[in-house]
Formats: structure tokens, C-alpha cells, sequence
């Protein structure tokens, strides 16, 4: 099987690109077109920080509606910014 490549858009290169898509819709297929396994990883942690620091709940809709718009901005929008008062461990 050929590994999927893409010109990733975090790190402006070609990389292993994802080996599915790992979110549905429209975006979930722009973020398996442009987005590396290494930048996937990176928002993957983003996201972590993310439901802990605001204290979300995954099944909520609207929490799910602030992931996703985070995760646009992680990947499309020029990047995300970590939550008011974060400090790293």
C-alpha cells in the first residue's frame, strides 16, 4: 500500500499525511488533504489542553461546535491560542 502524502500546511512540507479521515465532513476531508501525522499529533495535544483547561464535555454540541471552530483556526486560520491563564506542566 502507498503511504499518503501531503504538502502539510502547519509545516509547509511533504509528509506522511494521515491514514484516514479522521473527522467528518467538508473539514474532515481538507484536514486529510493538508494535514501531516506530526501536525495531527501537535493538535491532538492542543485539544487536550483544550477540554481540560475550559473544562469541556466532548458530548456536549456546544462544546463540540468550540472544538471544531478551534480546530480550524488550529490548522487554516493562522493558528490557535492556548486558553487565558495556561501554564504549561
Amino acid at each position: 500500500m502507498t503511504e499518503h502524502t501531503v504538502h502539510c500546511i502547519i509545516y509547509d512540507e511533504d509528509l506522511p499525511g494521515l491514514t484516514f479521515q479522521t473527522y467528518p465532513g467538508d473539514l474532515g476531508k481538507k484536514i486529510y488533504d493538508n494535514v501531516s501525522q506530526k501536525a495531527w499529533k501537535e493538535w491532538m495535544t492542543h485539544q487536550t489542553m483544550l477540554i481540560n483547561e475550559h473544562r469541556i464535555n466532548p458530548l456536549d454540541a456546544g462544546n463540540r461546535q468550540f472544538i471544531e471552530e478551534e480546530m480550524e483556526k488550529f490548522f487554516f486560520k493562522g493558528g490557535a491560542e492556548k486558553p487565558q491563564g495556561y501554564v504549561p506542566e
